[in-house]
């Protein structure tokens, strides 16, 4: 039973994380992108947990719940499950992902949501003064630099002083390569931007190693795995010139699926990749909605889980995620905050070379959940928002 609420959280968290990538590149066509889709569904999801009626009808439906299929506690105890099994402890891979309450001091919240968010979702509960909204950023923001490992900073700013609670979840990532890249043979190098220009990046490069591989005729692309010691893997899709668009809208569970079901162990001579470091910031209030979770973010908004004494509105949904790619290996962190306030081509078959945009999905194989999405469209272009 565990197993298959997990298995159902990971599926529907793969199409949730799908959809919301075509809208994110929508909005920045031919910019980076990177967010954690399963820190934002967990953080959509842990609201869900206070809402009631048609607020949390539609915040299952957009985190692509079937309520016919999945009862809504089949769905938090499959979250419960998956934030239990990110946290494991992994000898060689550092993976923690969590969740926090920032609630305004004099709010009145059920004893029953503080218990299942603690049981369900392992959330920390911070009473925090909102009327003093420097001391409440400060208190908000150290908290997350702390748990992403100093990556992610200052996630929250100029906070209104009618907030009443900020949830934020977290996601940090070390992994290292099962076969790292030679530091002593970085060099720079062209990487071809999708205009046709092109800038310097340093390019890693690795020798001789045999890595689930395939080539998709169908859709013009090169696909390799890179695996992390610990049960993580980077799924890596390069397209053919001209053909990033076309790949992109056939991100589909369907061909995720078929992808890895295809690939094979083959021998690569050389495998050249970009070290590079990308960081993206998102508003989330402003996309959800075309996601079908319009009600969270309207006055007609119900959180009656959370407090019966008062209407409560979200007012944003912040998402940062930060990627470091380097030689001997990945370091990734997100956090996403839910703010509430009061209401009123290759060159022979053997070297394959990440010298144009590329897709990176990075995923965690004991959960079979999408940890990372990006598109790498400019390695030398650190920040966006």
């Amino acid at each position: 039973m565990q197993a298959d609420m997990l298995s159902s959280v990971a599926s529907s968290s793969t199409q949730f994380a799908l959809d919301l990538y075509k809208l994110l590149v929508l909005r920045r066509p031919g910019e980076n992108v990177i967010f954690s889709p399963v820190s934002i569904s967990t953080s959509v999801a842990l609201l869900g947990l206070g809402a009631r009626g048609t607020t949390q009808a539609e915040i299952m439906k957009g985190l692509k719940f079937s309520p016919t299929q999945s009862p809504v506690a089949d769905i938090h105890r499959g979250f419960e499950h998956l934030v239990c099994t990110l946290n494991q402890p992994r000898e060689q891979l550092q993976l923690s992902m969590g969740n926090a309450m920032f609630i305004q001091e004099q709010l009145e919240v059920l004893a029953s949501f503080l218990d299942d968010a603690c049981a369900l979702y392992a959330a920390q509960v911070v009473p925090t003064d909102f009327e003093q909204p420097a001391a409440a950023e400060q208190l908000i923001n150290d908290f997350v630099r702390n748990e992403t490992h100093g990556k992610i900073v200052d996630l929250i700013s100029n906070l209104d002083l009618d907030t009443a609670l900020i949830l934020v979840n977290y996601m940090f990532l070390k992994a290292k390569w099962e076969t790292p890249f030679d530091p002593r043979v970085t060099l720079e190098s062209k990487f071809y931007l999708s205009e046709g220009q092109s800038v310097q990046v340093p390019m890693m490069k690795v020798e001789r190693l045999t890595v689930p591989y395939l080539w998709d005729e169908a859709l013009s692309c090169t696909l390799v795995e890179l695996k992390y010691l610990g049960n993580a893997s980077a799924l890596l899709i390069l397209p053919d010139q001209g053909t990033m668009q076309m790949v992109e809208a056939e991100l589909l569970p369907e061909t995720l699926a078929r992808w890895r079901n295809n690939l094979k162990p083959r021998f690569i001579d050389a495998i050249y990749l970009p070290k590079f470091s990308i960081s993206c910031s998102y508003e989330l209030q402003r996309i959800l909605p075309q996601m079908g979770i319009r009600e969270a973010f309207s006055k007609q908004v119900d959180l009656s889980g959370i407090t019966t004494r008062q209407q409560l509105e979200v007012t944003q949904v912040v998402h940062r995620a930060l990627l470091d790619v380097a030689e001997e290996g990945t370091e990734v962190a997100a956090a996403t905050g839910v703010i509430i306030i009061r209401g009123s081509s290759m060159l022979n078959s053997t070297i394959i070379r990440f010298d144009r945009p590329f897709l990176m999905n990075i995923y965690d194989t004991n959960s079979d959940t999408i940890l990372f999405l990006g598109k790498v469209a400019n390695p030398s272009q650190s920040q966006s928002s």
